[in-house]
């Protein structure tokens, strides 16, 4: 019986700054879920991120993405993962068609499957009416939007966003969620951090809480409840009562 690795293991994983940022922080993401990190700010959510996509080396620990160690064999690692920041990182000179043909190039993709790609993404994103536009006038959620299909169009087996949603109009955050929950229902896996507790409410398969570096909870909405002591609160009322319980036994 063929063992399938998990989408992302860490594992003692620490990165001091001034104080520790994450401290011996160990999370499974299990293959073909939608993974939701929570936690208030400066919990260390993004940090992890940035080590997990490779932008930040950690002092300790390690990284393990559909079983390749990210920290020995970085390229690998890369080549089935995908990022997604908060602050859209495009070429404002190119158009997205444009844009999606360079970062294609980038991974080497073969012409044919690159072109398929990206009018699949841009038919997805809804950007079919600017996509020989070129980015530079385009409003925040557009090049989110430009952005996620850049990240798309070599077909990541994981994909990480770092607050997606952040400034998006609800027609551009629903195309957004819906790509999303899309991959997942085709085998990917998503992981994501977001403030907009709803969102994780209505899409996430398993939740996680990160206070302090650490992760204090984890599980779905109903297993969170149970560890908050109210099967009946919101995924709202249920972060605030954990977190606020790790704050006092800190």
């Amino acid at each position: 019986m063929t063992v399938i690795p998990s989408a992302l293991e860490i594992r003692g994983l620490v990165k001091c700054f001034d104080r520790p940022a994450v401290d011996g922080l160990d999370l499974t993401v299990r293959t073909g879920e939608f993974y939701t990190l929570l936690g208030p700010n400066g919990a260390g959510k993004t940090t992890t991120l940035r080590m997990v996509a490779g932008l930040l080396r950690p002092d300790k620990g390690s990284i393990h993405i559909a079983g390749i160690d990210a920290l020995a064999d970085p390229v690998s690692a890369k080549r089935i993962l995908a990022w997604v920041s908060d602050e859209p990182m495009i070429y404002d000179k190119l158009t997205p068609y444009e844009y999606l043909e360079f970062v294609a190039g980038l991974w080497a993709l073969d012409t044919a499957v690159a072109e398929a790609r990206a009018r699949e993404l841009i038919g997805w994103l809804g950007l079919g009416g600017q996509a020989h536009e070129r980015c530079e006038g385009f409003s925040k959620g557009m090049r989110q939007k430009v952005a996620l299909a850049g990240a798309l169009v070599h077909d990541p087996q994981v994909i990480i966003l770092d607050e997606p949603l952040t400034g998006l109009d609800a027609g551009s955050a629903r195309q957004v969620k819906t790509v999303l929950r899309e991959r997942v229902a085709a085998g990917g896996t998503v992981i994501m951090t977001t403030h907009i507790l709803e969102v994780a409410e209505r899409m996430a398969d398993r939740v996680g809480i990160i206070a302090g570096g650490k992760l204090i909870a984890e599980g779905t909405l109903d297993e969170l409840r149970r560890q908050a002591g109210n099967s009946q609160t919101s995924l709202e009322d249920t972060f605030l009562t954990l977190v606020a319980e790790q704050a006092v036994a800190a």
